[in-house]
């Protein structure tokens, strides 16, 4: 069943240890952030390098936890549920892909092994593998012998074989050609359909963000600045700082 994730006054801060001065200090990463997003929404998060997209979605799976209000998942506190219990529900694809030692199987059956499941894993596996659009003539593979393209499609099978409801896509295609980076987004549209999937994905690329997202959210320096429909936010945008942002022209009035 997919599910819905509600945002309420979330805030991150983290220590730093600055060298020049030799003293902690304290850098905000995310500020107050209240939103929602509903079940099987596919919902984009746009924005630069260093804005806290990333750490958005760690809060989510409990990679790390909020400093500052609460997340909740289908109406209970993410903060209340166990982290294993909750990353069976809640699946995550990092910009690189990054794989446990051993074979393209041992890797898409890992986590329904750590959970107790000890019988069909090859079934599963190969299920995993025909979903992504790989053949099950790689499962003996090593997950290092594969291209960039087939190992994020692995990285993405290993998510699904938990059977989640929510899925975490921290920028996806990095790391992809154009080609490739299309056909991912084809297969990311068509499993959320398929398995009513909740879609969080992280992008600081304009052009996909309108390719992929119901609806974006634009944060900058850990803030919301705006958040609508996805075409409304190029077309329609209601923040001036929305529109240099989508025009281009915030990264040079910020770095020029």
């Amino acid at each position: 069943m997919p599910m819905r994730i509600v945002f309420e006054g979330v805030g991150k801060t983290r220590k730093y240890y600055d060298s020049q001065n030799s003293l902690w200090r304290q850098q905000v990463v995310l500020r107050d952030l209240t939103f929602q997003v509903e079940d099987a929404e596919v919902f984009t998060i746009l924005g630069p390098s260093g804005a806290g997209k990333s750490t958005l979605l760690r809060l989510v799976n409990r990679l790390e936890d909020p400093s500052q209000g609460h997340i909740m998942l289908d109406g209970h506190l993410a903060s209340s549920i166990d982290v294993i219990a909750l990353r069976r529900d809640v699946g995550m694809v990092f910009q690189l892909p990054a794989f446990f030692p051993g074979t393209v199987r041992e890797n898409v059956i890992y986590g329904p092994k750590l959970h107790g499941t000890k019988t069909g894993l090859d079934g599963l596996a190969e299920t995993c593998l025909a979903a992504v659009g790989l053949s099950p003539d790689l499962l003996g593979r090593r997950t290092q012998d594969l291209s960039v393209g087939q190992q994020q499609r692995v990285c993405l099978a290993r998510a699904l074989a938990n059977g989640p409801a929510i899925l975490l896509l921290d920028e996806p295609t990095s790391a992809l050609d154009l080609s490739a980076t299309l056909a991912m987004e084809r297969l990311i549209a068509r499993l959320a359909v398929e398995r009513r999937l909740t879609v969080l994905f992280v992008s600081h690329d304009l052009e996909q963000v309108r390719r992929v997202g119901q609806r974006t959210m634009l944060l900058i320096d850990g803030h919301m600045v705006e958040l609508s429909e996805t075409e409304a936010l190029f077309t329609q945008p209601q923040s001036d700082l929305t529109r240099r942002f989508c025009a281009g022209l915030w990264k040079e009035e910020k770095h020029g």
